[in-house]
This record gives C-alpha cells, structure tokens and sequence, in this order.
C-alpha cells in the first residue's frame, strides 16, 4: 500500500474521473513498475493485450462506447506497434490516451544506447512521429506533472483525439499534490455575440427554404450531441439522411429518417432530395471518398450550412468559437415546424422493403443480400453492431437499423483487422448490450490473436465471420483473380476452442440460409457464452454497394 500520493495515482485517477474503467496495453520493462499501480488501483481494471496494434484497436472501440479509452505500452518497440491504430482514431475522431513508459531520465539525458532505440542516443525520434497523429503530447516531468496530465487529457477530451504521454520509468512513483479541482472545470464555450450573429445568418437561409434538409455524420456521436440532434429534427420536421459513418446517430425507424445517403449511388429519390434541396443543413459531416460514392455527392457549398462542434461555415462566412449543441438547441427554438406535406419525406423503413419483408429461407448458399436480410430480423434494439471494412460495412449500409443500435466501423482510416480487438472494447465499455461482430475471413486473420483475450476475459459476443475465400473489398477494386487476394483457408470453427474451451463458447458452420436460420434462432437460448458463427458464402458475392465503389475507385485508381 502506497504510503503518499504519487504521479502516477494522479494519472490514473484522473483517467478514471473521466470514465476509464479498463486500461489496454502489453507489458514491457520501461512500464512495469507503473502498471503495478494500474493493477492496484481500485477503480480500474488491466486489460493485457496479445499485441500493442490490437491493444489501439481495442482502445478505439473502447472510446467509441465509453467516451474516452487508454493504453499504455512500453518505449520505441511498443509504441510504434501501435501507432496505426492511433493513427485510425486521429482520423475518425475517437479519443485515446497512449501512456508510454520511457527509459529513466538520467539515461535519456546522457544518451545512452540503450535497447527499444536506434542506436543513436537520441529519446525524441518517436515522440516526432506522434506529433502527426496526436494533438496534445507531454514528457511528464515531477515539476510540472498535475499541469500537464491535465492540459493532455483536456485536450484528448475537447478535440475527441488522441494524446501521447511519456512517463519515464523513474518519474511515476514521485510525490504530488491530489488534484483540487475537477478535469473537465475548462470547457469549450460558445461565444454569444458570435453565436448570436450566426443563428440570424442560419434562420434566414432556413426559414426561407422550400426543400430543408438535415444531413448528419458520425461527429454528432463523437461530441455527444446525439439528443440535440434528436430534438432538433422533431421540433422542426425536417428530414433527416446521415452518412454511413454516421449510421445508427439517428433512428432509422423515424418517419423522418430518409436514408443514408452515399452520392450518386444511393437511391434515386434519396440522391435527388440531398442534391436539389436549397438548403442542407450539414451536421457533424466529413464528406469522405468511401461514404459519398468517391466524392459524387451532387451538391455544392452555396446549398450549405455547414455545423462541426466548433464551428459553422455557411457558403465563405465561418463563425467559431459556437458549439455543436448549442447551436442545435437554440436552432430548435426558433425555427418554425413544417408540415411533412410540404418537405417530400419518404421514410427509410418504407423503402427498404426488400431487407424489411419476411425472411423464408431457403436451401441454397448464403449470399450477400440474403444474408443482410436475415441479419435485420436477427438484430435488436440497444445492439452495438461491428462492421468490418469490407463486404460487412458495405452491406450493413442498406438495412434498416433498431432503435439506439450502436454502430462500429472504420471506413476513414480502414484498416482491415481493426473490428475484432475493437470488439474487445465496445464488450468491455458495456457488457449490458449485445455486441456482434461481423467480419471477414482475410480480415480475421490479421488480428486472430485477440479473439483468445476476449475468451480470457469471458466476454459473449456473438461473431459471424464470412468466409468468402480471401480479399473481398481487394477483389471488387481489382484483381478479381489474383493470388495475392487469396488467403490460407482455415479451420476457423476450431480457433475458439484453441484460444480457450469449449465451455466457454459455442461454435458452428453455416452453408446454406436454412442453416444460418436455425442457427439465429439457436442464439438467442445461447447467450452465457461466446457465439462464432462461420457464414459460406461465394467468392466473387458482393453488396449492391461495394460492387459499384470497387468498380469506381478501381477506375480511379488506374
């Protein structure tokens, strides 16, 4: 038992006070020590990973559930193994705090040659690096440790990006004072005059509209503006498209709730009422290659009102600081309901008939729409859906989702592998919820090993894993054919039981609908362990979706 408060304690209370209750990482020599104090820590729970990648990966899916997430690995070796996935979380906006223990001071100071370096004496090569991928770093130091932990972990909580921290090995266990004030005393606030000129910009442009329409993306989950939105779009009657990062923001079983727009290749009517409306009021939207058909949205910056989560562009003018909830709630008050008649509203749910209607199956191999058929009457309210970057994001895209689903994927930055140790995380950040992970097989494989952590913990996921003979999403851009798209096939129904036992999970194989139906229906009796379902389907199945963009970016990528 610690006889005084030290660095160290400081840091981990503080990551608790912000709602961390599980920290990710793999141990190594220059953190040991500190994670003596992450173990002891009453409030929090260590949560070894089998590599550093996965352990970013599972921090990611962590934060997306929880708000915020942290890992620590050890100096040079450890934290460049994870620095893809910090990279993935810069992209998409997900907030994770990456600890690293460093060599003591005195070493980094004479520079001395030691392991986990290049050789070269020098200490700051890898800070470099994460200078890119992170917008708040610090070296702690004893002098200055309480000032910096928090100016870090503010930032990681107001920008929703990732920070870097050092912690040399010699530092942690130094005394300090317990922090007097709360993390989060300094926020982020609107500038009234600023804000006030801004809404009589917007409530002009809106209220003389004849075609409004809301359009909303995944910054809306991120800055935690999900009920302002909500309110926002029944006080107005306006409706309401998100794009597919954003999908699951907004009830997509809302009579208001049109779809989820992907450019020139969504729906005819969704297309035309995004791209003629005169005025689009863009919530939270980052306008990305794979989530607008490679840049076809058919619409320009003079239809647009443009609110990120501090900030609104409208056509040249930009107003900042207002933030995103404001901004939404003082919009609610003051602008006046439409009559559905008048806005050309056709719900998503009446539209998606061929996935929404009932489901008889049939002998025969699953295929890709079939198969999102079936998952829609599978699914249920309050669901955390993982979607792989690949046949499962491309296909989830078209179905209607429950209510207060949650939805997992990383079409950004689309690192493949990236959905299973992020399971990991979302399980973790709530084990009330079911969590259910749809993957591929060529993306499995490149993060196998955390599939044996989720066992280790005795987490019950339910995981379908399409085995369709290699890179699917590769195979739709080119090289339909080509070996280097071909994967080892695998035993994949035996991996669970490798990893841990057969009590702790039930495993099968599915190779036609009739199959994967009693299987559905088996899950439900089945839920006090883990589920891994393999799915057979046919090498070149693809989406409707996917099928289009592989063709586009293969063309533009020639």
């Amino acid at each position: 038992m610690k006889s005084q408060y030290t660095i160290s304690t400081y840091l981990l209370d503080r990551l608790h006070e912000l709602g961390i209750e599980h920290i990710f990482g793999v141990p190594g020599d220059y953190n040991l020590a500190f994670l003596d104090d992450v173990v002891a820590h009453e409030n929090l729970k260590w949560i070894g990973n089998c590599n550093e990648l996965n352990a970013a990966y599972a921090a990611d899916g962590y934060a997306r559930i929880k708000g915020i997430a942290a890992l620590i690995t050890t100096f040079g070796v450890g934290e460049l193994s994870a620095i893809n996935g910090i990279a993935g979380s810069y992209a998409e906006n997900v907030p994770v705090i990456q600890i690293t223990g460093t060599p003591p001071t005195k070493i980094m100071e004479n520079g001395e040659i030691v392991h986990h370096t290049l050789g070269d004496g020098k200490f700051d090569h890898f800070s470099i690096m994460y200078r890119e991928i992170t917008v708040a770093q610090t070296n702690i130091t004893p002098e200055h440790a309480a000032e910096e932990i928090d100016r870090v972990l503010r930032a990681c909580w107001n920008e929703k990006r990732p920070v870097h921290i050092n912690l040399p090995i010699d530092v942690y266990n130094k005394p300090i004072n317990k922090p007097t004030e709360p993390i989060l005393y300094k926020t982020i606030l609107s500038n009234k005059e600023t804000l006030d000129k801004m809404l009589l910009h917007a409530n002009s442009i809106i209220n003389n509209a004849k075609k409004p329409v809301i359009l909303a993306d995944f910054e809306v989950d991120r800055f935690h503006a999900k009920e302002n939105l909500h309110q926002f779009v029944e006080k107005t009657g306006f409706p309401i498209a998100t794009l597919s990062m954003g999908k699951g923001i907004f009830s997509e079983k809302h009579p208001q709730f049109i779809g989820v727009y992907t450019g020139d290749v969504s729906s005819p009517y969704l297309r035309k009422r995004i791209d003629e409306s005169d005025c689009i009021i863009s919530i939270g939207v980052k306008l990305t290659d794979t989530i607008t058909g490679g840049f076809t949205q058919g619409f320009t910056k003079e239809q647009v009102i443009e609110i990120h989560p501090y900030t609104v562009k409208i056509i040249d003018k930009k107003y900042g600081p207002v933030v995103m909830q404001d901004i939404l709630k003082h919009l609610s008050d003051s602008i006046e309901h439409r009559n559905k008649d008048t806005l050309d509203i056709k719900p998503f749910i009446l539209e998606s008939s061929p996935f929404t209607e009932e489901f008889n199956p049939k002998a025969q191999m699953v295929t890709q729409k079939r198969f999102w058929q079936q998952m829609y009457h599978f699914l249920q309210e309050n669901d955390i859906l993982i979607v792989e970057q690949g046949t499962p994001f491309f296909g989830s895209a078209a179905i209607p989702l429950p209510n207060n689903t949650a939805y997992v994927g990383q079409p950004l930055w689309g690192s493949i592998g990236y959905t299973l140790p992020a399971l990991l995380g979302t399980q973790l950040a709530n084990l009330s919820r079911r969590n259910i992970l749809i993957i591929g097989d060529g993306s499995f494989q490149l993060t196998v090993q955390e599939l044996s952590t989720i066992l280790r913990q005795n987490l019950k996921p339910i995981i379908f894993l399409i085995n369709n003979n290699g890179y699917t999403i590769e195979r739709a851009i080119h090289g339909q054919n080509q070996p280097y798209n071909d994967i080892q096939m695998w035993d994949y129904t035996k991996l669970a039981n490798t990893f841990g036992s057969e009590e702790k999970s039930l495993t099968c194989k599915v190779e036609n609908e009739i199959e994967l139906a009693e299987v559905l229906t088996k899950i439900n009796f089945n839920m006090n362990r883990l589920i891994f379902v393999e799915v057979v389907m046919s090498q070149g199945d693809q989406p409707e979706l996917l099928a289009k963009l592989g063709e586009r970016f293969g063309k533009q990528n020639s």
